[in-house]
C-alpha cells in the first residue's frame, strides 16, 4: 500500500471536498494526514515540510497575486453600486426587439462585465435577478434563458482581467521555469501576466462570437424559444446607452491598456481599476459630478505627464522648469485625491463601500487559503513520489506529446465536474505542466487551452459554481433540471472553442507575439 499513497492521497482529497467540508481545510488536512502516514511507513522524509515556510513567504510576497484582491474589489464596487444592473437593463432594451436580441444583449453585457469585474458570481447573480425575469416575461424557454445567464457569467474567467488568468499566469510561469531547469537551461525565460492576458483576449472574443452565433441559429431554427421582447419595452435613446456603457469601456481600456502596453504592472493596473470603479460609483450615487470628473481628468493628466516627463525632486541639479512641473504634478495629485476622498465618502453614505470590502475580503481569503493549503498538498504529494508518477504516466501515453496533452485536458475536464478552478490550478497543473512544456508545447498556447477548459468547471453539473449562483438568484419556477439542460449546449460550444484554438493556435499566440 505504501507505494500507492500518492494515488490514495488524491482520491481522499476528492472525497473530502465532496463531503462538503471547507475546501482549504480539506486540502491541508488530507496532506498532513498522508504526510504522517507516509513518514510512519518510511516512504516520506517529514523534513520536506520544512520548505513550507518558504512557500508561504513566497506566496504572500508575490507581486502578481497581489493584484487579485484589487481586481476583486473593482468588481465588487461595480456590483454593489448597481452599475452592472444599469448596463444590463439598458442593453436589454436596446436589443430586445430582435429575435434572440435579449439573449445577445445578455452575452454582450456578460462580456463587458467580465472585462470590468472578472467575478463570475457577481455577474451571474446580477443577470439572474435582472435579465432572467425579463427573458421569461418575453416568452424565452426557461432552459435557454438559464443557459444564457450561466454561460455569459462565466466569460469573466477567460476575458482578462480575471482571477483565473492571474493564478494561471503564476502557475504557468513557475512550470515554465521548472521545465527549463530540468532541461539544463539556467538563463531562463519567464511568462508574464501581460502575455497571458494578451493570449486570452482573442480566444475570449471568439467564444463570445460562438455564443452569439448559437443564439442567432437557435432563434432562426426555433423562434418560439427566443421571441422578441414585448412591444411595450421602449428602446433607450443613444445618450442613455452611451452613459451606461462608456464608463465601463473606458475602465476596461485603462486597466487592460496599461497592462498590455507595459505602462503598469498588473497590481498597479488593478489599483487604477479600483479607483476608477470608486469614481464611477460616486457619480452613480449622485456625488458632485463636476468635482469627480475634474479629479478624474487630473489623475489621467498626472499619469500621462509623469510617464512622459518624470520629475525627481530629490536631485540637486533641477532647473526652475522642473520645479514648476513638479508643482503642477502636486496640484493634479491634490485634485485627484479630493475626488477620491469625495468618492469614498459617497460610497460610505450610500452603503456601498462596506459590502464591497466584505465581499472582497471573503473571496480573497478563500482564494489565498486554498493556494496556501495547496502548497502543503503539493509538497506532500511530491514527497510521496506523486510527481514522478505523473511524469511517467504522461510519458507512457500513446501518441507522444499530443496524447499526453489530450489525456491532461480530459483529466482536467473531468475534475471540473467535482473541483473548483482554484483547486485544479494550484494542485493539478503544477504536476502536469512542466512535463507538457518539456514535451514541446508552447506554454502561452497551453495556458489558453487550459483556461477555457477550466472555465467549463463553472458550468458542469453537479458542482458548477455558476449553476449554484443562478439557482439562488433564479425565480422559483426555474427548476434545477432546466438549468442543467440549459448549460449543456454552451459546454459543447466551449469544447468547440478548445478545438478551434488547438487547430488554429494563432488565435492565442498572435497578440503575445506582436506585443511582447
Amino acid at each position: 500500500m505504501a507505494e500507492y499513497l500518492d494515488i490514495l492521497m488524491f482520491g481522499a482529497l476528492v472525497v473530502a471536498i465532496l463531503s462538503g467540508f471547507p475546501v482549504a481545510f480539506s486540502i491541508a488536512g488530507t496532506a498532513i494526514f498522508f504526510a504522517i502516514l507516509g513518514w510512519s511507513l518510511g516512504v516520506m522524509n517529514i523534513n520536506l515540510l520544512g520548505a513550507m515556510s518558504q512557500r508561504i513567504f513566497g506566496l504572500l510576497t508575490n507581486n502578481v497575486l497581489i493584484a487579485i484582491p484589487l481586481f476583486v474589489l473593482m468588481g465588487a464596487i461595480l456590483e454593489k453600486s448597481r452599475i452592472a444592473e444599469d448596463m444590463l437593463d439598458t442593453m436589454g432594451r436596446s436589443f430586445g426587439q430582435l429575435r434572440g436580441g435579449l439573449g445577445i444583449s445578455v452575452i454582450l453585457v456578460g462580456m463587458l462585465l467580465a472585462a470590468s469585474t472578472g467575478i463570475v458570481g457577481a455577474t451571474v447573480v446580477a443577470m439572474g435577478m435582472i435579465a432572467l425575469p425579463t427573458m421569461l416575461r418575453a416568452g424565452y424557454d426557461p432552459r435557454v434563458a438559464s443557459g444564457l445567464v450561466c454561460s455569459a457569467g462565466t466569460l469573466g474567467q477567460i476575458i482578462p482581467p480575471s482571477t483565473l488568468l492571474i493564478i494561471l499566469s503564476d502557475v504557468v510561469s513557475n512550470a515554465y521555469q521548472q521545465a527549463q531547469y530540468e532541461q539544463g537551461k539556467f538563463s531562463i525565460d519567464t511568462i508574464s501576466v501581460g502575455q497571458i492576458f494578451a493570449s486570452a483576449l482573442l480566444p475570449g472574443l471568439t467564444l463570445v462570437g460562438l455564443y452569439i452565433i448559437y443564439v442567432l441559429l437557435r432563434g432562426w431554427i426555433r423562434p418560439q424559444d427566443m421571441p422578441p421582447a414585448p412591444a411595450d419595452m421602449p428602446r433607450p435613446p443613444l445618450s442613455e446607452v452611451v452613459q451606461a456603457i462608456l464608463p465601463a469601456i473606458l475602465l476596461i481600456l485603462a486597466v487592460l491598456g496599461a497592462i498590455l502596453s507595459g505602462i503598469a504592472s498588473p497590481t498597479e493596473a488593478a489599483s487604477v481599476g479600483g479607483i476608477g470603479a470608486a469614481l464611477m460609483a460616486a457619480v452613480k450615487s449622485g456625488a458632485n459630478r463636476r468635482i469627480i470628473l475634474f479629479g478624474t481628468l487630473c489623475l489621467i493628466l498626472l499619469a500621462i505627464g509623469a510617464g512622459l516627463f518624470p520629475v525627481r525632486l530629490q536631485r540637486s541639479d533641477l532647473s526652475s522648469g522642473s520645479y514648476a512641473l513638479g508643482a503642477v504634478y502636486m496640484g493634479l495629485t491634490l485634485a485627484g485625491l479630493t475626488a477620491i476622498a469625495l468618492a469614498l465618502r459617497s460610497m460610505v453614505t450610500q452603503k456601498v463601500l462596506q459590502p464591497a470590502l466584505n465581499s472582497t475580503l471573503t473571496m480573497t481569503a478563500m482564494i489565498f487559503a486554498t493556494i496556501l493549503s495547496a502548497g502543503i498538498f503539493s509538497l506532500v504529494f511530491i514527497g510521496l513520489g506523486g510527481e514522478d508518477r505523473v511524469q511517467e504516466l504522461l510519458a507512457a501515453m500513446p501518441g507522444g506529446a499530443t496524447g499526453a496533452l489530450i489525456f491532461s485536458m480530459l483529466f482536467i475536464f473531468v475534475l471540473g465536474f467535482f473541483l473548483d478552478f482554484v483547486e485544479i490550478s494550484v494542485i493539478v497543473l503544477p504536476l502536469v505542466l512542466p512535463t507538457l512544456i518539456i514535451m514541446g508545447h508552447d506554454p502561452v498556447w497551453l495556458s489558453v487551452l487550459i483556461a477555457i477548459n477550466l472555465q467549463t468547471s463553472f458550468l458542469t453539473p453537479p458542482f458548477g459554481f455558476s449553476l449554484f449562483y443562478l439557482r439562488g438568484a433564479a425565480p422559483k419556477e426555474i427548476t434545477t433540471g432546466q438549468i442543467y439542460a440549459g448549460v449543456t449546449p454552451f459546454i459543447l460550444i466551449q469544447i468547440i472553442a478548445v478545438a478551434l484554438i488547438w487547430f488554429l493556435p494563432q488565435i492565442a499566440t498572435y497578440l503575445p507575439s506582436v506585443m511582447f
